[in-house]
């Protein structure tokens, strides 16, 4: 795990993006960025880019299960933001608890 000096310049503008103004999202993103974000592949920063782009309704939809991101690859990384999961080989079956989570959901209600 990297201290926040040892993030390339890129992580650490990932980091800085990762701040949503809402503390659930907040404490979400940052265990995640502390856990993988200084490992993470070019890929999964790009999905991580395209996930910090959506507007906060539907990313907290899609971290607290509401909604199942359309892609898989941002399912997956969903996923391991959600689940704070520490390796790749975790990820994929990760997401199958996205879609889980989100029917637990419809049923409580």
């Amino acid at each position: 795990m990297r201290s926040g000096s040892q993030l390339d310049q890129e992580a650490r503008r990932l980091r800085w993006r990762c701040r949503r103004g809402m503390k659930e999202l907040d404490v979400l993103l940052e265990r995640y960025v502390q856990l993988r974000l200084g490992a993470a592949s070019s890929e999964e920063r790009q999905t991580l880019t395209r996930l910090l782009e959506l507007p906060d309704p539907i990313l907290s939809d899609y971290l607290f299960g509401h909604a199942a991101a359309p892609e898989p690859g941002m399912a997956a990384l969903v996923a391991a933001i959600r689940g704070g999961t520490p390796d790749r080989a975790n990820v994929g079956a990760g997401a199958a608890s996205v879609g889980a989570g989100r029917a637990n959901v419809r049923e409580s209600r």
